[in-house]
């Protein structure tokens, strides 16, 4: 009978545990149901919630989250959930080593021992400084995939993509997909159809391919005043041509210093980021209903159509007009226009 153990502590979300908790009876009511001549006397998947020193935690939303042992790196088990936490800046979380170092030998020893370990959304970052992703693959939340890059890169990050596997680990992408990793979990211990019927029942989109129709560009974090110039030139121009000789020029640099400060501060290089921006914003303007995607495509600086739609799949996943109906908003009772969409490109 499949063991599945939940591996928790303070500050992780809530949806990661009872998530996939959910999902795991809904496994075993479909399996008891395709099984009912045979009337199972078990249910099919067990599993157990564990913590460090067996004492509750508490999630990050604030609910206590009761456990049914301390973690053992020696107990059997088919799976190992390593929970995710909840947190804006993984480097402040992290700068507590000896805070996980017991979890991290512990999910060691149990890969040694042949478990399947899966985890998602920051919880990659967990499986990474455990050392067990290096020379892998591995996907995380798409808006902490610089910081992933930036500590782990002996890791080959797929950020794009909701679900990776590759040496008997699973990495699934922000915290929602953790109800695809159980899923995935499910296929593997009960089958494909007993998976499928569960996605079914839960009403779970298990044909998402990608986080990318999700991601937004984040805030710039650094404090290079050049490429910010850099960057408010190329929000103002997105209409014309780019030319980075004619940036480097405004900015008064040249190019080899442009190129070489840009992809220092944001790790990009600027035509890359520009293409980033491009999409972002014709995103946003997708999303208010009604607006033609051949006047985004002329709005982000893309005449030809074609262009701009092998661009935007490429990015998202998803063609523009997809995108538009799944993410379109009704524009009814007003609001503003963010004001680099209202901008003049010139």
């Amino acid at each position: 009978m499949p063991l599945i153990r939940i591996w928790v502590y303070d500050g992780i979300t809530a949806l990661g545990v009872a998530g996939s908790v959910d999902i795991f009876t809904a496994a075993n009511t479909v399996w008891a149901e395709r099984n009912a001549v045979r009337r199972p006397r078990s249910p099919l998947l067990q599993w157990r919630i564990e913590s460090l020193d067996g004492r509750p935690v508490q999630t990050a939303s604030g609910q206590v989250v009761h456990v049914d042992g301390p973690i053992n790196p020696r107990a059997a088990a088919d799976v190992i959930i390593v929970t995710g936490p909840f947190v804006a800046d993984i480097e402040r979380f992290f700068a507590r080593p000896d805070f996980l170092k017991p979890l991290f030998a512990a999910l060691r020893r149990q890969h040694e021992r042949g478990a399947l370990l899966a985890s998602y959304c920051t919880g990659s970052f967990i499986l990474a400084e455990a050392g067990l992703l290096d020379g892998g693959v591995a996907t995380t939340h798409w808006a902490q995939a610089k910081a992933f890059a930036r500590r782990y890169p002996e890791v080959d990050l797929r950020v794009s993509e909701i679900l990776t596997e590759q040496n008997h680990i699973l990495c699934s992408g922000a915290v929602t997909t953790s109800l695809n990793l159980a899923l995935r979990i499910v296929e593997k211990l009960a089958g494909v159809e007993v998976a499928a019927a569960t996605a079914k029942m839960m009403l779970i989109d298990t044909n998402r391919a990608s986080q990318s129709a999700y991601a937004s560009m984040s805030e710039a974090q650094h404090s290079d005043t050049l490429v910010a110039r850099a960057q408010r030139w190329m929000e103002r121009s997105l209409q014309q041509g780019f030319s980075l000789s004619e940036l480097a020029r405004h900015l008064a640099v040249s190019e080899r210093t442009l190129n070489r400060r840009f992809k220092l501060a944001t790790g990009e290089a600027p035509l890359h980021y520009l293409q980033s921006l491009r999409v972002d914003v014709a995103k946003r303007l997708l999303e208010s209903r009604g607006t033609k995607v051949e006047a985004v495509s002329v709005r982000v600086g893309y005449n030809d159509l074609s262009t701009f739609r092998r661009l935007f799949k490429r990015e998202t996943g998803l063609s523009p007009r997809e995108y538009q109906r799944r993410f379109a908003r009704s524009q009814q009772g007003g609001g503003a226009v963010p004001a680099l969409l209202a901008s003049s490109p010139h």
